[in-house]
């Protein structure tokens, strides 16, 4: 049996329902999954779904200058196991020394530690971030190979630094992303450093997220899911549904998710006179964001590119909205143009324009027949290209490809030293520079 683990930077993560689904599906395919989390969850709120999964969940310290004797103990083992890999990891670091990888470094120790006790076949890293550094690290010490699957913001970002990116991804076994534009950008990034980069659309349930005959629907209702934040486009979105209040047309709007702009978002509403119409939903487990869909009559989420550099990469929550038949409108902001063909199975409109998004959305508010043909159209595009099952199988087969072990290297020289030390008062930075 193929083991697999994954390293991830919080788990579980409310927003983050794609990686429980890709989990969920890979351990109904034989893969055995471990999961690493470099964080413990803040979101409060879980999925039903957790309680599916099988693999069991190891987090590492999160703030590692208050579990020193875990870190003493975990890299001495490393370091006396493998004492050229860790070397090799400890030189990069003097190389690359920020507090930001020094802690990656500490945690990377202890993901090795546990790898070399239980070994798996590969890791597999989603975000091409922190979770993908530590995988380096990890690879670096114990040779492990692994993988990472690269999103959105991980790529996209203005914080994003481009040899940082590029030393992850070309020292990856493989890189999946989410789309081909995703793949074109990060080719791109990589310029001449090689790398193994592959598209794999992200996957939906189709047999849990489908049409529901005889599902009452609320006339008129736009739905919008996502969390409220600028790369979404909601602002936008209230916007269009001031024009629609304008051209009287009869619609309310329900705006599922929670985040910072849910202020600034709510004190929108209120300025172009939207209290009847618009309703701030928040946080909604998957249970009830899939009566939601089955409940409206169009589905949106008006993308934009934010200040940041950050962008949506294929949002899972249109993938879900079109498995249930809803007729959707969205930008063409990244690889939303790889799910929606414009006028067959759905409406694209331009990011950051009200007036066309206002327009769209009344073009199939105001026809059955529109929304019947865009619906139907859209749950075909998700059966042909977006089945989780489909996709994760890809992802299994590529697991299971033929790894190289790399050989223990030749160690000359003297073994930095563990820090005997009780680390309270230390930043990660601090600590390493005494390993």
């Amino acid at each position: 049996m193929t083991k697999i683990a994954y390293i991830l930077k919080m788990y579980p993560r409310f927003s983050e329902t794609f990686i429980v689904n890709e989990i969920l599906e890979l351990e109904r395919q034989g893969i055995e999954v471990h999961i690493y989390a470099l964080m413990l969850p803040n979101d409060g709120r879980f999925h039903a779904m957790l309680a599916d999964v099988n693999a069991p969940v190891t987090y590492v310290p999160q703030y590692p200058q208050f579990e020193m004797e875990r870190i003493r103990a975990d890299h001495a083992f490393v370091r006396e196991t493998c004492p050229a890999g860790y070397e090799q990891a400890h030189t990069y670091l003097q190389e690359h020394n920020t507090d930001a990888t020094n802690k990656r470094f500490l945690q990377a120790g202890c993901i090795a530690a546990a790898l070399l006790r239980n070994p798996v076949d590969g890791m597999h890293a989603h975000f091409a971030s922190s979770a993908a550094r530590v995988a380096n690290l990890v690879k670096l010490m114990i040779g492990t190979p692994y993988s990472i699957t690269a999103h959105a913001k991980d790529i996209y970002h203005q914080d994003v630094r481009p040899r940082s990116l590029s030393n992850k991804l070309s020292n990856a076994r493989y890189v999946v992303t989410v789309s081909h534009y995703n793949k074109t950008y990060l080719e791109e990034i990589l310029g001449d450093t090689p790398a193994d980069i592959r598209v794999l659309y992200n996957g939906v349930d189709v047999e849990r997220f489908k049409p529901q005959s005889g599902q009452h629907k609320r006339k008129n209702e736009i739905l919008a899911v996502g969390r409220l934040v600028e790369k979404k486009g909601f602002e936008i979105l209230l916007e269009a549904c001031a024009l629609l209040k304008r051209d009287a047309v009869d619609f309310t709007c329900k705006i599922v998710g929670k985040g910072k702009l849910r202020a600034a978002l709510a004190a929108k509403i209120i300025e172009l006179e939207l209290e009847q119409y618009v309703e701030l939903a928040g946080a909604l487990p998957q249970e009830q964001v899939l009566n939601a869909y089955h409940s409206a009559t169009v589905f949106t989420l008006p993308c934009v590119i934010a200040q940041d550099g950050n962008r949506d990469g294929l949002p899972t929550v249109l993938l879900e909205a079109m498995a249930t038949g809803l007729p959707v409108v969205t930008t063409t902001v990244t690889g939303n143009t790889e799910i929606v063909s414009h006028r067959q199975n759905g409406l694209l409109v331009p990011p950051n324009d009200a007036v066309a998004l206002a327009d769209a959305l009344k073009q199939i508010l105001l026809s059955d027949p529109v929304q019947r043909k865009f619906g139907q159209a859209a749950r075909d595009t998700v059966l042909t290209l977006f089945d989780v099952r489909q996709n994760v199988k890809t992802l299994a087969t590529w697991f299971q490809e033929e790894t190289h072990v790399i050989p223990e290297l030749e160690f000359e020289g003297q073994l930095p030293n563990i820090p005997q030390l009780d680390g309270e008062q230390e930043s990660p930075q601090a600590l390493v520079m005494q390993l």
